[in-house]
């Protein structure tokens, strides 16, 4: 069982920046990928940004490349979402998740643990 704790949200104006932690605890092995995925009010949850816990492969939705970095720190076991350049269209909820898959999933139905979300408000 893997427990997922988001942390790092919050309210910023547009232009600005925020990096989110996600803290993982359980059995991260070196085969578990980690995704950030974000749900506006109304709208599915929706990929944002993946990472494998070993390895340097990382994936990005067309809609934040250039703009956010997902990164980890195994000995921290810890994945971070660095988040520059924010538009209001940014708002959302921010979940992090996990799973023991060898390929970067791109929808929610891949990832099997979840956090509990961080929100985050981008102001124009």
């Amino acid at each position: 069982q893997v427990h997922l704790v988001e942390s790092g949200g919050g309210l910023v104006q547009a232009g600005g920046s925020l990096r989110l932690s996600c803290a993982a605890s359980g059995p991260t092995s070196s085969s578990y990928v980690m995704g950030w995925f974000r749900q506006a009010p109304g709208k599915e949850r929706e990929f944002v940004a993946g990472i494998r816990w070993t390895g340097s492969r990382t994936y990005y939705a067309d809609s934040v490349k250039g703009r956010f970095t997902i990164s980890r720190d195994i000995a921290k076991n810890t994945v971070y979402l660095q988040m520059n350049s924010l538009k209001p269209e940014d708002t959302a909820i921010y979940f992090c998740a996990a799973d023991p898959r060898l390929q970067i999933g791109l929808t929610a139905d891949d990832y099997e643990y979840w956090g509990q979300g961080t929100q985050v408000t981008v102001s124009s």
